[in-house]
């Protein structure tokens, strides 16, 4: 049910903390005050953390499921949800877990940014939802816009893959495949022209939407939760936004005195972009990047984000880059897990075996993994050749896959 439970208490400019504004409307491009033509900064939801129940707030509950869970230290959460949040963290390996996100209601993390966003749109009065995705955004704000009765217009890529194409479709949005230079200025005529509420990037640089990554702060309750506090968390990283909502959950269990630090925060991107990486070796607040050609289309992205730099660097973390054959063998690896993900959920388990053996001196590690493989390039095109009806033939495939009694 829609809740109003919210401590939230006003919006703040990450490009100057002194600056802050009020809570609606949410600022979906920024901070006007200190963003420029070249560079936009993103603004965060502060709190009255001073009124925050603690030992209640973070006590074992009974039934897990639907961020309302975490209602105090949410934006008001006025759309109705859908059962988002309280995924599985899967220990792998002694030690090294992973935090399954395809568990989600349309099977990845964007549904806790959605339901936040959305909420926002409800509060807006707006007529309906537009978003500029490549697929696992579009999907998550078109079920979470037929939740709360509104329309929704997706500007989703020519190559779309028709598992996704029909995944946005089933929930009655307006499907629009364009060439993906053209995405935000269409998205942002949506916006100017017909009033609808943008729940993406609208900016040179990426800020995002106000409200997004406050969702993804509960992956970090989660994990405190299910594994305690953690050494490092290994994050795939397109735009930052999981990035940024995982470093700020992890910094408020600090502030709220349930943890005496925050665990490194690496980011782990596709090398064909890599503009966060960029951006942190140059000392840049954000970079553009030309993207190359890769698989894990989720996470290639031109630009990058403030919000990433400060999740990196204020933790510790490290700014990785991945190619399509390291997130290949991360992705089997965790298929013989029994974890099918989509090839750019992988680079969180990517990123860790880049660094060779964990340290696990300071705790464990955690990968999350945004994803189902479902959203993969290519899924529904395999088919495997059908075997005859007789013993010969089903030894002779069953010995071909090492199967022999």
């Amino acid at each position: 049910m829609p809740t109003e439970d919210s401590l939230a208490t006003g919006q703040r400019s990450l490009g100057d903390p002194a600056l802050d504004y009020p809570l609606r409307p949410a600022l979906t491009a920024g901070c006007p005050r200190t963003s420029t033509e070249d560079v936009s900064y993103p603004v965060e939801v502060d709190y009255a953390y001073d009124q925050v129940d603690v030992a209640a707030l973070f006590a074992p509950a009974p039934v897990r499921g639907g961020l309302e869970r975490w209602a105090p230290l949410l934006p008001p959460l006025l759309a109705p949800g859908l059962g988002e949040g309280a995924t599985a963290t899967v220990e792998i390996e002694p030690g090294v877990y992973v935090k399954d996100e395809s568990r989600n209601p349309t099977w990845s993390h964007k549904d806790r940014l959605n339901r936040c966003t959305t909420s926002a749109a409800v509060a807006a009065g707006a007529p309906g939802l537009a978003v500029a995705s490549s697929g696992n955004h579009g999907a998550s704000a078109a079920a979470y816009a037929a939740r709360a009765g509104l329309p929704c217009v997706v500007f989703t890529g020519p190559d779309v893959p028709p598992n996704v194409d029909s995944f946005l479709n089933a929930y009655g949005a307006v499907v629009l495949p364009v060439p993906w230079e053209a995405r935000w200025p269409l998205l942002r005529l949506a916006v100017d022209r017909l009033g609808l509420h943008p729940v993406s990037n609208l900016t040179t640089t990426h800020t995002g939407h106000a409200y997004g990554p406050e969702g993804y702060k509960t992956v970090a309750y989660e994990i405190f939760q299910d594994v305690g506090l953690p050494s490092a968390v290994f994050v795939p990283t397109g735009y930052g936004e999981l990035l940024f909502g995982v470093w700020k959950g992890f910094t408020e269990l600090r502030r709220l005195g349930l943890t005496d630090r925050v665990p490194r925060i690496h980011s782990c991107e596709t090398a064909t972009s890599g503009p966060l990486a960029r951006a942190i070796a140059e000392g840049l607040p954000a970079a553009h990047v030309t993207v190359g050609p890769s698989d894990a289309y989720s996470i290639g992205s031109p630009v990058s984000g403030y919000r990433g730099v400060l999740a990196v660097r204020e933790s510790g973390g490290r700014a990785l880059t991945l190619d399509d054959g390291q997130l290949a063998d991360a992705q089997g690896e965790l298929a013989r897990a029994g974890l099918w993900t989509e090839l750019s959920a992988a680079a969180g388990l990517a990123g860790l075996r880049s660094l060779g053996a964990p340290d696990l001196s300071d705790g464990p590690v955690v990968c999350v993994s945004t994803s189902s493989g479902f959203k993969d390039k290519g899924v529904g095109t395999h088919r495997t050749e059908p075997v005859a009806a007789d013993w010969d033939a089903v030894e002779l495939r069953l010995r071909a896959a090492g199967i022999t009694g």
